[in-house]
């Protein structure tokens, strides 16, 4: 098989979960193990509850924060990283027991770019996956080493959307 490739889906357009979801239906139809990690959501999003359908895919959602990291206390903050980080690591264990072919982590590019978890980190558990997956990093605020190093990079650019208008997101569109 080839080696695994890093796939980051990037920028301010809709449409990153959804090219990430994408890619782990096509490796759920050719019956591959799917894990699908996401983060900063409140898991209640049409693809995470079309994932669980499967019996190849394990899905991960890493509760939403209460606040925006810049509404929080120094202490807040703390906690926070601490809770992204223990999910981060036991990501990493999740991947050594289940050898999953196709890893998705949903918003890590956020945690990093907004210094929720650190690159350093972050490269753990991308590493991870790659050993034994194709991998895929979604959000915007992608660290530059993230750009760098990916092998495929899709920048999704806004142009025009509803909520410019004051549309809210909408059920089974955005979320």
């Amino acid at each position: 098989m080839a080696e695994n490739k890093l796939h980051l889906y990037t920028g301010d357009g809709k449409g990153k979960t959804t090219a990430a979801f994408g890619l782990a239906l096509r490796a759920l139809g050719h019956k591959r193990r799917v894990l699908i990690a996401q983060f900063l959501k409140s898991g209640t999003s049409g693809e995470i509850e079309g994932a669980r359908a499967f019996e190849n895919a394990y899905v991960v959602t890493v509760p939403a924060t209460e606040k925006f990291t810049y509404q929080m206390t120094e202490e807040e903050l703390k906690i926070e990283k601490q809770r992204q980080r223990d999910v981060l690591y036991m990501l990493i264990d999740k991947i050594d027991e289940m050898q999953p072919e196709t890893v998705i982590l949903d918003e890590l590019a956020v945690c990093a770019g907004i210094g929720l978890v650190p690159e350093e980190d972050m490269w753990k558990l991308i590493d991870k996956a790659l050993s034994c997956a194709e991998t895929v990093v979604t959000g915007r605020y992608a660290p530059e080493s993230l750009l760098e190093r990916a092998d495929y990079v899709s920048e999704i650019v806004k142009k025009r959307h509803p909520f410019d208008k004051g549309i809210q997101a909408r059920k089974g569109v955005e979320w």
